[in-house]
């Protein structure tokens, strides 16, 4: 099941995707033969997140869709091209660094011992389809496509083994990163929390649909060029791996984000005298296999308020 977030009729609302439309499902209620004890009630992603009884509700509707969609009017539906973050406003984003041999390799570092954790903020969270601002406060702007683990269930001190077993699913994600200001101190923070340094999306697929997460080929373009094309099999330390460990420290809840770490190919592994860093203007995609894809268009500048 593909679960999306969207701006429609006034409001923000979850859709199914299905066959790359979108439909809403509140206007489902208003369909005459729709059988209304499937969703009783709108229901928001917040509500799906904390209730795994309305997870299987909307599995019941996706059924429901696919199987009616000729009693669905063409007009209800919606392209995939802009929607929201598939999470609104996770209480954690941890990201992590290094995860990839040959990423370590181009950026001459070493391979970790340990996941190398760092977070991001909500402010740095955005959509699929949406122009991120790059402001006038760094000018060395890099892209990175990662596999991002949404928690479905809140888990401490899981084992590796059982890990898998707390997602609720997964999509696509960048972790924008302006170099100069995440290598200004040895702390990385400023330079990957800034307004729109995490697209995400179009849309949550859920873990049933994505049965390996370590079977994955991550892609990235850059006005249409491919920068980065990996396996997800390749990271050091693995989905599950992640949320074990993470899970050692800090309990994971509903809505919580992890983005895995990004493969090679990033501009900051480039030799310094060749760096193109992105500009204004340029068009990042992001695609992971059975994810969708994720597009993002940088603009000089700040947002007209």
């Amino acid at each position: 099941m593909k679960i999306a977030r969207i701006h429609t009729d006034q409001r923000d609302e979850l859709a199914l995707a299905i066959d790359d439309r979108l439909l809403p499902i509140a206007r489902l209620r208003t369909l005459a033969d729709f059988p209304s004890q499937l969703l009783p009630a709108f229901v928001t992603m917040e509500n799906v997140l904390h209730s795994p009884s309305l997870l299987t509700q909307l599995q019941n509707v996706d059924q429901w869709i696919k199987s009616h969609k000729s009693r669905i009017p063409e007009s209800w539906w919606e392209s995939t091209e802009t929607t929201l973050p598939v999470v609104a406003q996770p209480e954690k984003i941890l990201c992590v660094g290094l995860n990839y041999r040959r990423h370590v390799e181009e950026t001459h570092l070493e391979i970790p011992p340990y996941p190398v954790l760092f977070s991001k903020f909500a402010n740095s969270l955005e959509g699929n389809g949406h122009v991120v601002f790059m402001g006038d406060m760094a000018s060395q702007w890099d892209y990175e496509a990662e596999l991002v683990i949404v928690i479905g269930r809140p888990c401490f001190k899981v084992s590796e083994e059982q890990a898998l077993d707390y997602v609720l699913g997964y999509c696509n994600g960048n972790d924008l990163s302006a170099r100069d200001l995440q290598f200004r101190t040895g702390q990385w923070l400023l330079g990957k929390t800034l307004a729109g340094m995490a697209p995400i999306g179009p849309y949550i697929v859920t873990r049933d649909e994505i049965p390996n997460p370590n079977a994955l080929t991550v892609r990235c373009w850059v006005n249409g060029e491919l920068r980065q094309e990996d396996e997800t099999g390749q990271m050091i330390f693995s989905p599950q791996y992640l949320i074990h460990y993470i899970s050692q420290f800090m309990k994971l809840v509903p809505g919580d984000l992890i983005f895995t770490g990004t493969p090679s190919g990033v501009i900051l592994g480039q030799p310094p005298e060749q760096r193109q860093w992105l500009k204004d203007g340029d068009h990042v995609t992001v695609e992971i296999d059975g994810l969708g894809c994720l597009e993002t268009t940088l603009k000089v500048g700040y947002p007209v308020e």
